[in-house]
């Protein structure tokens, strides 16, 4: 089994492994680890971290050799703002923009700050298996995850903790803005209101917004989907670590039957 998601090739070409192999298509990835690469290379890019990014999905990331390139469309002391473009051999896969916003101490009277909306832990979450997925290595087998509401093949709303068993990159150390990345994708996954095998749901796009980013290993979903008679979903989570909310996802969707 391959030790990362990446293996980075230098001058922005990574080589991708098995392990951000989707559920769907053995030759396509899940979109959690290509979004957590071309968040992270804006991450840098802007020298700061994000408050809000959005991925725009052109086609299936294909599990081969892909490039990051980023450019800083705005940049100043308060807010920043940066675009990226993750592309195969045949051009882009996936595009994104993605904003910073300063830190600072900021004395907000007591009654405006939202008080601590915390899960139960995971410890205390119970361990499920994915769906059925036909190979034996992939982003299934790279996440660890843990369901205190729901699971995904349980229809309806979920809470689930995730995180990623290895680097996202070989030789580097996961990063928070990572860890975030590579879970926020599943929202759709974890809380299908459907058969997964008699449906399909998938989603254009992934934009994360962010307060502040995770303190330790495990980023939480509760994750939800609604639908409409017309063919299009929103799947929209809560992002949280053990000390409480730290942003929200939502993934536009097409649905259909399969």
């Amino acid at each position: 089994m391959a030790e990362a998601f990446y293996e980075a090739l230098g001058e922005g070409w990574y080589r991708s492994t098995g392990l951000t192999r989707g559920p769907w298509d053995e030759g396509a990835q899940h979109a959690g680890p290509p979004s957590a690469l071309l968040g992270s290379a804006l991450e840098a890019a802007l020298e700061g971290p994000l408050a809000r990014v959005t991925f725009e999905i052109l086609r299936p990331v294909p599990i081969a050799e892909l490039q990051v390139t980023t450019t800083v469309v705005r940049g100043g002391r308060s807010v920043r703002l940066a675009e990226g473009v993750l592309a195969d051999e045949d051009g882009p896969v996936m595009l994104a923009r993605a904003w910073t916003i300063r830190r600072a101490d900021v004395d907000l009277p007591e009654d405006l700050v939202d008080p601590a909306d915390t899960i139960a832990p995971p410890e205390e979450a119970g361990t499920k298996s994915f769906f059925p997925v036909p190979w034996d290595e992939g982003y299934h087998t790279a996440m660890e995850v843990r369901f205190v509401t729901g699971g995904f093949t349980e229809p309806g709303p979920a809470q689930v903790w995730m995180r990623p068993r290895q680097p996202l990159v070989a030789g580097s150390a996961l990063t928070a803005l990572q860890r975030v990345l590579c879970a926020a994708d599943t929202g759709n996954g974890a809380s299908a209101r459907f058969d997964t095998l008699d449906w399909v749901f998938i989603n254009t796009d992934l934009t994360v917004h962010l307060t502040r980013y995770p303190a330790g290993e495990w980023v939480s979903l509760d994750a939800r989907t609604t639908l409409e008679p017309d063919g299009i979903g929103l799947a929209r989570s809560v992002l949280r670590d053990e000390e409480g909310v730290l942003g929200h996802a939502l993934q536009s969707l097409f649905v259909a039957r399969a």
